[in-house]
């Protein structure tokens, strides 16, 4: 599906229908001529050394002036419960905001509050993957024909996110796209139609913002009930970059071998995408004899593959950054991509794979360092809402603490 017979398996028009209101014709949406042009011009863009250290620049800057500022307002304070979940998605949607278009949502020229905007995103969001969960799609696209229930919100909430990124694209002209570093910038080289321009903003953020705050959360959660793992990340940090030091560039992350073990390992038990769907463009048979007729939806699910004894052995369900390490000299090697398609496989492989373990990783030793993260004793075993990405239900209460600073003595 995602590698030899990648033509046979499109995301096909049944996919693209359900979730066309939403992201058009972003790079997620469709198959073809419009899927490689957008893939090319973004593979162009993010394979570029200077684009790597812009991103690490926005990221550094959201952590130190945003994400620990507010983490410290809430510290030790008796009623300071916080729903690190949503502190994720308002910081890596800042983030991605700032990298896809260089614009800041704090400094849009938009008559929308922010957070309206994010919440028509996570409804129009929800409520296309409710779609595809409908017994036949006959049923949401009468409601939308009469602009009733769930599909009259959603109409509501696609015309709040149109709003918003004609902003976005109208702001780019007016400061003038030439000389900026960002990727909506670049695409408007090659783009004038708005509307396609509006479809490639929503995908960046689709992709930007709910996969990165989803892995995060899921990493922060797991970190809280296995302390070991976050002592052994402060302790390589400490060997790494020195005692208190912070990451300086994208290339120190490259030793931090141990950190890209429990990330991994994180993301196999809780990846942001939890199951993908193509359909079968001609009758196959699929290498275990299996027919698979013409037109059939096929799912493959990193969830459930990361559970798989046969996989991963007899400690599948524990979580055990070690599995990811040489036995010689502890460095990290990746596994097969088609046994871990967290970040797909293939020739839709994940092109923001790198941006994402940058943010993931610079959140996690910066807030290790500082914070004693708790879960709300009360938080039992997360539960997933519906989406297109993995969130948990009800977020992730936690309890900060920050911690004293450590004061290392000079032989």
């Amino acid at each position: 599906m995602l590698k030899t017979r990648f033509d046979n398996y499109p995301k096909g028009k049944p996919f693209s229908t359900i979730l066309g209101d939403f992201l058009g014709r972003g790079i997620f949406n469709v198959d073809g001529d419009l899927w490689r042009f957008q893939r090319k011009m973004a593979s162009l863009e993010l394979d570029r050394f200077s684009i790597r250290a812009y991103a690490f620049e926005i990221v550094c800057y959201e952590i130190k002036d945003r994400l620990i500022p507010l983490l410290s307002s809430v510290s030790g304070k008796g009623d300071g419960v916080l729903d690190l979940q949503d502190v994720f998605r308002r910081f890596s949607f800042d983030s991605i905001c700032r990298f896809s278009f260089g614009l800041d949502p704090r400094c849009l020229e938009i008559t929308l509050p922010m957070s309206d905007f994010a919440v028509a995103f996570d409804l129009a969001s929800k409520l296309s993957a409710e779609r595809a969960m409908t017994v036949s799609p006959l049923v949401w696209k009468i409601k939308r024909k009469l602009n009733l229930g769930t599909e009259k919100k959603m109409k509501e909430a696609i015309k709040l996110i149109n709003i918003l990124a004609q902003e976005v694209i109208r702001q780019k002209r007016k400061m003038g796209f030439l000389s900026h570093k960002d990727l909506l910038s670049r695409f408007m080289h090659s783009v004038n139609d708005d509307t396609f321009l509006r479809d490639i903003v929503i995908s960046f953020l689709l992709a930007g913002r709910d996969t990165v705050a989803s892995a995060l959360t899921s990493f922060f959660w797991l970190l809280a009930k296995y302390p070991q793992v976050g002592s052994a990340i402060l302790e390589e940090a400490d060997r790494v970059l020195g005692p208190n030091q912070e990451l300086t560039s994208y290339e120190q992350m490259r030793d931090l071998h141990y950190l890209q073990a429990a990330v991994y390992e994180s993301m196999r038990l809780y990846p942001p995408i939890q199951f993908d769907s193509k359909f079968c463009e001609e009758d196959d048979i699929l290498p275990d004899g299996t027919l698979v007729k013409r037109g059939t939806r096929v799912t493959y699910h990193p969830y459930a593959m990361g559970r798989i004894e046969e996989l991963w052995g007899p400690d599948c369900l524990e979580f055990k950054p070690e599995r990811w390490l040489r036995d010689d000299d502890g460095t990290f090697f990746p596994e097969n991509p088609f046994k871990y398609p967290v970040f797909q496989a293939g020739l839709r492989v994940c092109l923001g794979k790198e941006m994402a373990l940058l943010e993931l990783k610079c959140v996690a030793i910066s807030l290790l360092r500082r914070f004693q993260i708790q879960l709300v004793p009360s938080y039992q075993t997360p539960r997933f809402s519906p989406g297109l990405t993995a969130t948990f239900s009800g977020g992730l209460p936690v309890l900060v603490l920050e911690k004293e600073p450590t004061v290392h003595q000079s032989s």
